[in-house]
């Protein structure tokens, strides 16, 4: 007890003796967590979106000129057969008029009605792990090998861009996070190792009387798990102040779980420690 009381003794005396240092690091690693807690949310709701995009997506598959009516079940049935394949919803020659009217507010096919030269098609919905560029390209290729299919369209390009472009944000995501971490690190360890050099000589004192290094660094880990916990929980403490001032009618805002924001809190917590350990570090091999 003599030393647990020791090292929580010397923990606070740190805080009350570097104060302004303290404060100082916690404000900087606040703003730092605030950054990624931004990004995390933006990364979120922009993965939202990007899926209801997704689920929108729909393959036209065009039934070829030559088929017959009495043929149209058997293909359906084929498409519907295949891997990935959730909805095949059959379009008649009257049926595509009829949206081809509603699209241009006209019905530009009058002097057609025992002669519509527009196609059939089947409008396929795709199981939502199916939506990317690889299985959709698979699909593609399986009904083509079909009798009776004579053009498969979908969003290829726009397809191919959007997930170019969300994996350029997640490439940032990740650049992002190291450097915070880095920064994280180098910062926390930088305030604690001045607030060690204030008290150099007594530190030597106590390993000279046999105290342990970890017995001896101990109070600055506590003082770094301290200080990344509390910057973590400022951090998301400021998010959900704002998400109640402002609000957003056009889109929907995606935040991490309360069990997420617990374990970002807890692993910057821990990252604290180990930047006050470093922090110490170089003064215990003197």
């Amino acid at each position: 007890m003599t030393r647990i009381a020791h090292i929580f003794r010397e923990l606070v005396r740190n805080l009350y003796r570097n104060a302004g240092t303290a404060l100082a690091s916690i404000l900087s690693m606040t703003l730092l967590f605030l950054l990624f807690d931004l990004f995390w949310i933006a990364a979120g709701t922009s993965d939202r979106f990007y899926r209801e995009l997704l689920s929108e997506i729909e393959v036209e598959v065009y039934i070829d000129g030559t088929v017959a009516d009495s043929s149209v079940a058997l293909l359906s049935r084929r498409i519907l057969s295949t891997e990935g394949v959730f909805t095949a919803t059959y379009v008649s020659r009257e049926d595509a008029r009829a949206k081809l009217a509603d699209l241009v507010d006209m019905d530009l096919l009058v002097r057609y009605e025992d002669n519509n030269p527009l196609p059939r098609s089947f409008l396929v919905r795709i199981q939502p792990e199916y939506l990317n560029s690889t299985d959709l390209a698979a699909m593609q290729s399986e009904f083509q090998n079909m009798d009776g299919i004579s053009e498969i369209y979908y969003g290829r390009e726009w397809l191919k861009k959007a997930e170019d472009t969300k994996s350029v944000f997640l490439e940032i995501g990740l650049v992002l996070g190291l450097l915070i971490l880095g920064t994280v690190l180098v910062s926390s360890t930088n305030s604690i190792r001045l607030m060690t050099r204030v008290r150099a000589v007594g530190f030597r004192q106590m390993m000279l009387l046999g105290a342990g290094r970890l017995f001896v660094s101990f109070p600055f880990i506590i003082e770094g798990f301290l200080i990344g916990g509390v910057s973590a929980v400022a951090g998301w403490l400021i998010v959900l102040y704002g998400s109640t001032r402002i609000q957003f009618s056009q889109i929907e805002i995606v935040f991490p779980t309360t069990d997420e924001m617990v374990i970002f809190c807890a692993i910057a917590a821990l990252l604290g420690g180990i930047s006050g350990y470093f922090g110490v570090r170089k003064l215990l091999k003197e």
